[in-house]
């Protein structure tokens, strides 16, 4: 395991069902997964493999049925939503496949927003807010809005809103899934930086080029884990 020896996140036996009309859906059966300061983790697998659920827990956007998730020493699996809100904004930073920027809103007030809710100064939120788009090359572009930019760039203000929190993990859900391939290539460039600099990043993909850019490999087969490898055991 690559970081510092550190486990941020530690999931026992996930158990996800979903009920509709009498009929249960098991998403998620008997998972186990820890994840470690400073690692870098893909989740791969076929589609309906239970990798977006799995994401959804893990930030907190869902409960699962059975099970523990102990996110940096806390038990968060029966926490009240308010609590697993505070949580979720200043833990978790999520960067999803349809960017999910707000189209009236300039990049930097997008960046912004979601320090917004956490009572900080606005020469605060202005210093992480420049910071963040710094790091991901936008700087320049602050003013605009998202309409004005391509896919890739929308995608890197979408990581600068989620590292702008310093949040203990990133999360990304396909995050090059509305890209073409050398902006998607870019953008996992861009997580492979952040990683280098220290960041704990879990995506889920199902590209084998992007999660070969991971420490470690998490399989997903019908809801359950059924191989993990590392980036040398995978070479």
């Amino acid at each position: 395991m690559a970081g510092n020896g550190e486990t941020l996140i530690r999931l026992q036996g996930i158990r996800k069902v979903f009920f509709t009309d009498e009929v249960e859906t098991h998403a998620l059966e008997d998972v186990h997964l820890d994840i470690g300061q400073g690692e870098y983790v893909s989740v791969a697998g076929p589609s309906g493999c239970g990798k977006t659920t799995l994401l959804s827990i893990l930030g907190l956007l869902d409960a699962p049925t059975e099970g523990s998730y102990v996110l940096a020493g806390e038990a968060v699996a029966s926490l009240s939503a308010a609590d697993r809100a505070r949580i979720r904004n200043r833990q978790i930073g999520f960067i999803f496949q349809a960017f999910n920027l707000i189209g009236d809103l300039t990049v930097y007030e997008n960046v912004e927003l979601p320090l917004s809710y956490r009572g900080l100064t606005a020469a605060d939120r202005k210093k992480r807010v420049e910071a963040a788009l710094e790091r991901v090359g936008m700087a320049h572009r602050t003013r605009h809005y998202p309409s004005q930019l391509s896919g890739g760039q929308q995608q890197r203000v979408a990581v600068a809103r989620a590292v702008a929190g310093d949040p203990a993990i990133l999360l990304a859900d396909e995050p090059t899934g509305n890209l073409d391939s050398k902006n998607g290539e870019s953008v996992m460039d861009l997580l492979r930086e952040l990683h280098g600099q220290g960041s704990t990043i879990c995506t889920v993909t199902h590209d084998p080029r992007y999660a070969a850019h991971a420490d470690r490999t998490v399989h997903l087969f019908d809801g359950r884990i059924v191989d993990e490898r590392t980036a040398q055991e995978s070479a």
